[in-house]
């Protein structure tokens, strides 16, 4: 299934989760625009996970919708690609990665196997905005990956501000 999603301006307030007709599934609250804390929510309202910096950490932390840790994203160095691993600790390890100037991200689980897809399709001066194709979603729930993919925007807005 592919959702849609996108960061506000500012980075803070509600904006929608659609599927490819354009039903809304849930919505992302971008709580704060200086922390880049964020929950996800689904179609009922209901908190499925959060996602957030810890205090002066470069990594990006998942929760559920108790506050119990599902993950952590942080981001690898390499040269001529973008590659993040996200350690989901029971679950495993899984890799995102995009070839160096590619607006298009593959998830692949510890054995290789890609588990979903997004793909950046905001324009220049527009905040970001995804496209998710999620293949297996008993490895990695839909508002998990959601969660997920802003870490990785947020860690780039972080690294882009440092570099300024």
């Amino acid at each position: 299934m592919e959702l849609y999603f996108h960061d506000n301006f500012f980075s803070a307030g509600e904006t929608q989760i659609m599927n490819a007709s354009g039903a809304s599934v849930g919505t992302i609250n971008l709580q704060n625009m200086l922390t880049a804390t964020m929950s996800v929510y689904d179609a009922n309202g209901k908190l499925r996970c959060s996602g957030k910096f810890p205090f002066f950490s470069m990594r990006w932390e998942v929760t559920d919708g108790q506050g119990s840790v599902w993950g952590e994203l942080r981001r690898r160095f390499t040269l001529f690609e973008k590659r993040y691993e996200y350690n989901t600790y029971s679950r495993g390890l899984f890799y995102i990665e995009a070839p160096a100037f590619s607006r298009s991200y593959d998830i692949f689980d510890h054995s290789g196997r890609k588990v979903a897809a997004f793909y950046n399709t905001n324009n220049w001066l527009q905040s970001g905005a995804f496209c998710l194709t999620n293949h297996d979603a008993s490895l990695l729930d839909d508002y998990e990956l959601i969660a997920v993919i802003m870490g990785v925007h947020s860690i780039q807005k972080r690294q882009r501000n440092a570099a300024n």
